[in-house]
């Protein structure tokens, strides 16, 4: 039963590959398995750990110990002078050691380590925002070189049609050999277009399966369409000022910023006394060779100690350890206050230029459909001028070429909008 659901669990990925996988399924898919994103969900994770580390140094420690050792040979005697002689002693105590003021130290590591904490969680919050933006980049390329290589095979359709028709022209004595030669030539080109589209589809699938990571077949691999995204564009003002509060690479820096002065207090804490209660207990065995010994119950009852105090530690110089922490805390708070700085300014520059591309996308897309309706009408009227023998092949051709690169910029200008609608979309809402 076990190895079954081993083989079970092993073949989930290919499974996976086999259906036909929506943008949220991907998005979803490569959140839970992406390499990077799971390693800095370990960073969280140890990060928790740390936690529980600093919490753990406000428990005292209890320790045992326990010793035999021998001396054979010559030693000095109760008369002050050497003997050959053997002894052996046992040994054994406990100790006891509390932490009554640390010089919140303990406090403070406390503190630091739960700031870091919240950092590494929003970097890793952040590490899952830069797989989605990746994968939707990726999964509407592959929509965009699909929709291509559509065209390009309706284009190779019409060439072989157009091909068909001429030969039986041909055959009929109604054109020239060249104008069949020329219908040769237009839909070889086609094929070789039709074939450059479907590789860069392959490709654009290829990437979009090495990011998800897993293993699938790219000339089976299925994605389904988008909806129609008619969502209004929001002005970078707005998306910023609503990213300020909820886009996880700004909160993670900024966190490091609260995390760096969390550090510069517990570098303080080195100049603070500290207090702590120790107490302990424990006896001693004796034996010595040639004497009369006391029995080892009687020497572990009469050896029997016990002892307790106070330790009070005052730091008077420390060989400008202290010090020099804490001048590396400052040096450390200042390096992510310039971080923050940079990804806020980062953050507004993808923002702006997602913005002004997708703007630019827009009046592209409104002109290109105009363009491609033109195109198309022109070329419907230059068929029906080449059916009736009214304009040459090499008109012809150009109208068709000139329709299918109009259709060409309204694909390309479609997707582009829905890209970066998407993306501004994605810094506004933080999902």
């Amino acid at each position: 039963m076990r190895r079954i659901l081993s083989i079970a669990i092993a073949c989930l990925p290919l499974l996976a590959a086999s259906q036909t996988w929506s943008l949220d399924s991907c998005i979803s898919y490569a959140v839970q398995n992406n390499l990077q994103v799971r390693q800095s969900h370990m960073s969280v994770v140890s990060a928790e750990q740390s936690v529980t580390d600093a919490k753990s140094r406000f428990l005292p420690n209890i320790s045992a110990n326990a010793g035999q050792s021998w001396n054979i040979g010559r030693g000095l005697t109760a008369q002050n002078t050497y003997a050959n002689r053997n002894t052996s002693n046992f040994n054994w105590g406990a100790s006891l050691n509390v932490p009554v003021f640390s010089g919140l130290s303990n406090t403070r590591q406390v503190q630091y380590a739960k700031a870091n904490l919240r950092q590494l969680t929003e970097q890793y919050e952040s590490a899952k925002d830069d797989i989605t933006i990746n994968v939707i980049t990726s999964y509407l390329q592959v929509l965009y070189t699909k929709e291509l290589y559509e065209v390009a095979e309706q284009q190779v359709s019409l060439s072989e049609y157009e091909l068909t028709r001429q030969q039986a022209l041909l055959d009929a004595g109604k054109i020239p050999e060249i104008d069949m030669l020329e219908a040769q030539a237009q839909l070889a080109g086609d094929k070789m277009n039709a074939t450059q589209a479907y590789n860069d589809m392959i490709m654009a699938r290829v990437d979009l399966i090495q990011l998800l990571q897993i293993d699938a077949d790219a000339r089976t691999f299925d994605t389904a369409p988008l909806s129609e995204d008619t969502r209004a564009i929001a002005s970078p003002e707005t998306v910023f000022d609503s990213a300020l509060h909820n886009n996880h690479s700004l909160l993670a820096a900024r966190l490091g910023v609260t995390a760096s002065e969390k550090n510069i207090e517990l570098a303080k804490s080195g100049y603070i006394p500290t207090l702590s209660f120790n107490a302990g207990l424990g006896s001693s065995y004796y034996r010595l060779s040639g004497v009369s010994n006391d029995k080892f119950s009687d020497q572990m009852r009469n050896n029997y100690s016990t002892y307790f105090g106070l330790s009070l530690n005052i730091p008077i110089f420390d060989g400008n350890s202290t010090r020099n922490s804490l001048k590396r805390a400052k040096i450390e708070k200042i390096n992510a206050e310039l971080q923050y700085d940079i990804a806020e300014q980062q953050l507004y520059r993808a923002i702006q230029q997602a913005y002004y591309q997708a703007e630019g996308a827009k009046s592209k897309l409104a002109n290109s459909i105009v363009s491609e309706e033109t195109a198309r009408k022109a070329y419907d009227a230059m068929r029906e001028k080449y059916d009736i023998g009214r304009a040459t092949p090499s008109e012809y051709e150009q109208a068709k070429s000139r329709a299918l690169r109009t259709t060409a910029e309204r694909i390309q200008a479609n997707y582009e909008l829905i890209l970066r609608t998407r993306i501004l979309q994605f810094y506004l809402d933080g999902r």
